[in-house]
C-alpha cells in the first residue's frame, strides 16, 4: 500500500519531466533545422527573453505563410496540369479517330499505346522538320518566315492587320490566349527544374521575363523563344518551346447544289444615274448573261434624276428580256441602311440570299457563287473583303491613255488595295438577316450602319466568313471633304482621300516630282555634252 502510494506521488513529477523533455528536444530541432535565409540563418528567439515567445510565434507565422504561397503555387501548377492533361486526351481522342485518313496509315483502334506512340513521333518528326535546331538554305530574302517579338504587355507585328499597329496589346482572344499560355508553360518549366535541384531557389514569376520571340511555319507549327532574368546581372535563362501542329484531318465531305439558289442584289440609290448605267452594264454581263439566278433590288431615294435611272432599269430589262427586279422609290433623305433593310423586307418569295451593294461596286459571277457558297441560313454569313482601286489618272498617268474599265481590275499592290476597314457588302440569308433585327435605322447618311450589323453578327451564334475576293471591286471615285466639317473631321476625311488615291510610293512620286524632273534634265544636258 505504502508502494502504490509512492507511485502515485512520483508519477506527475515523471510527467512533468517527460513534458520538459520533450519541449527541450523541440527547442534543439527548431534550431537545428530552421532554413536559412538570404546568405544568413534566421535565429531563434530564446525562450527566456522577454520578447522570446512573440518573437517565436513571428518566426512561426512567417515560416507558415511562406509554406501556405508555396503549396498554394504548387495546387495551381497541379490544376493547370490536369487541364492541360485532359484537353491532350480529348485532343488524342479526336486525332484517334481521323488518324487513319489523315495519315494514310491503317491504325488498331484497339491499341491505344501503339495509337499514342505513332502520335507522338509524327509530332517529333514536326519538331525535326522545323527550323529549331539549325537553319535551312533559302532561295531568296522572300522565302524568309519573320519572327514576332513580344512583351508582357505589348505584340511587335509586321502583319498589322486591321488595326494597322505595329506595336498592340493583343486585341485577338486567340492570340492573347496563345501567348499566356507560353510564358506559363515556360514559367512552370523553370520552376520545375529549379525545384528538382537539391538547394532550394526562388521561384520564377511573370516579373522576370524579358521578351519573347515566336514565329509560325504554316505546315509545321510555332516556335516559341522566352527569355527571363538569370540569378545575376547579365545572365538570363531561355526557354524554347515548340507547338507542333497534328496531321489534317478530314472533316466533311459533301456535295453542294447551289442550282436553285437565288441571289437578290439590293441596290440603295440616290442620284448618280451615271454610276448606275455603268453598274447595269456589269449587272447584264455577269448577272444576267452569265449568272442567271438572280434578282434586282433598287431603292431610290427622293425624285430627282430618278425617271433617268428607271429609264436605265426598264432599258435593261427589255433589251436582256429580264424580268426579275424591283424599283421602290423613297421619298426622304437618303439613308443606306433604311434602303437595304426596305429592300429585304419587301421581298414575299421564299428565303433568299441577300447581296448588299452600292452602285459603285464591280462583281463578276465567281463572285456571285462564292456569295452563295459561303452562305448558310441559321449558320454563316459572307463579309467578303472587296479589293479598292486607286485613281486611275494617277496610276495611268504615265501612259498614252487609261485603259478599259475591265483591263484596269488586276490585284496588285500598285492598282489598289483590300478594303479591309470596310463591312458593306455582305451576303446572307434573308431570314439570318431578319432574325437578327435588321439595321440600325436611326443611322442617317452614308456609313456606320454596316458596322453595327456586323458587329450584331460577331455577337451572335453565326459564323462570320470573312476573307478577301477575287472577282468584288470598289470602282474609284472621287471623295470629297465638305467645308462644314470640323478641322479634325476634315483632317481625318484627307487622310482617308489620300489613302484611296494612290499607293504609298506613287503619292511620294508626286510630292517629289519636281525634283525627278530636275534630275531628268540635268541627265540630258549631260548626255548632250558627252
Amino acid at each position: 500500500m505504502m508502494l502504490r502510494r509512492g507511485f502515485l506521488v512520483f508519477l506527475p513529477r515523471l510527467a512533468g519531466l517527460l513534458v520538459v523533455a520533450c519541449c527541450s528536444v523541440s527547442i534543439v530541432y527548431m534550431l537545428a533545422c530552421t532554413p536559412k535565409g538570404d546568405g544568413e540563418q534566421l535565429a531563434l528567439p530564446r525562450a527566456h527573453s522577454p520578447t522570446g515567445k512573440e518573437g517565436y510565434e513571428a518566426v512561426l507565422q512567417e515560416r507558415e505563410e511562406q509554406q501556405r504561397d508555396y503549396i498554394v503555387s504548387l495546387k495551381k501548377q497541379i490544376a493547370q496540369l490536369k487541364a492541360e492533361l485532359q484537353g491532350r486526351n480529348e485532343q488524342l481522342k479526336s486525332v484517334q479517330e481521323h488518324l487513319p485518313d489523315s495519315m494514310g496509315v491503317q491504325l488498331d483502334h484497339s491499341n491505344p499505346a501503339k495509337v499514342q506512340a505513332n502520335l507522338l513521333a509524327f509530332l517529333h518528326s514536326q519538331v525535326a522538320k522545323a527550323e529549331v535546331h539549325s537553319g535551312f538554305k533559302l532561295s531568296t530574302e522572300y522565302a524568309v518566315v519573320p519572327f514576332e517579338s513580344f512583351t508582357l504587355q505589348k505584340v511587335y507585328q509586321l502583319e498589322t492587320g486591321l488595326t494597322r499597329h505595329p506595336e498592340e496589346k493583343p486585341v485577338r482572344k486567340d492570340k492573347r490566349e496563345e501567348l499566356a499560355e507560353v510564358l506559363e508553360l515556360a514559367l512552370g518549366s523553370l520552376n520545375h527544374a529549379e525545384a528538382d535541384g537539391n538547394a532550394r531557389q526562388r521561384l520564377f514569376t511573370a516579373s522576370d521575363f524579358v521578351e519573347g520571340i515566336y514565329r509560325t511555319e504554316k505546315d509545321k507549327g510555332t516556335l516559341y523563344e522566352l527569355t527571363f532574368k538569370g540569378d545575376a546581372k547579365h545572365q538570363f535563362k531561355r526557354i524554347v518551346l515548340f507547338r507542333p501542329f497534328g496531321p489534317v484531318m478530314k472533316v466533311k465531305n459533301e456535295n453542294v447544289n447551289m442550282a436553285d439558289t437565288l441571289i437578290n442584289i439590293i441596290v440603295p440609290l440616290a442620284k448618280r444615274a451615271s454610276k448606275f448605267r455603268q453598274f447595269m452594264q456589269n449587272f447584264r454581263e455577269m448577272g444576267i448573261q452569265q449568272d442567271g439566278r438572280i434578282h434586282l433590288t433598287v431603292v431610290y431615294f427622293g425624285k430627282e434624276q430618278m425617271n433617268e435611272v428607271k429609264s436605265i432599269l426598264e432599258n435593261t430589262s427589255k433589251s436582256a428580256n429580264f424580268k426579275n427586279f424591283t424599283f421602290i422609290q423613297l421619298n426622304e433623305e437618303f439613308s443606306r441602311g433604311k434602303g437595304l433593310d426596305v429592300g429585304a423586307r419587301v421581298w414575299k418569295g421564299h428565303n433568299v440570299v441577300l447581296f448588299f451593294c452600292d452602285v459603285d461596286i464591280y462583281f463578276t459571277a465567281e463572285f456571285l457563287n462564292s456569295c452563295r457558297l459561303n452562305t448558310q441560313p441559321g449558320k454563316k454569313v459572307f463579309y467578303p473583303v472587296l479589293f479598292s482601286q486607286y485613281n486611275p489618272s494617277i496610276i495611268y498617268g504615265h501612259h498614252d491613255s487609261i485603259p478599259p474599265l475591265e483591263q484596269q481590275l488586276i490585284i496588285k499592290k500598285e492598282t489598289g488595295f483590300w478594303r479591309d476597314f470596310g463591312f458593306g457588302m455582305t451576303c446572307q440569308y434573308r431570314s439570318d438577316f431578319i432574325n437578327i433585327g435588321g439595321f440600325d435605322l436611326d443611322i442617317k447618311g452614308w456609313g456606320g450602319e454596316d458596322v453595327h450589323l456586323y458587329r450584331k453578327y460577331l455577337h451572335s451564334n453565326l459564323i462570320v466568313v470573312r476573307t478577301p475576293v477575287r472577282g468584288l471591286f470598289h470602282l474609284w471615285h472621287e471623295k470629297r471633304c465638305p467645308d462644314e466639317l470640323t478641322p479634325e473631321q476634315y483632317k481625318m476625311c484627307m487622310q482617308s482621300k489620300a489613302m484611296n488615291e494612290a499607293s504609298h510610293g506613287q503619292l511620294g512620286m508626286l510630292v517629289f516630282r519636281q525634283e525627278i524632273e530636275t534630275h531628268l534634265h540635268r541627265q540630258k544636258l549631260s548626255s548632250k555634252k558627252t
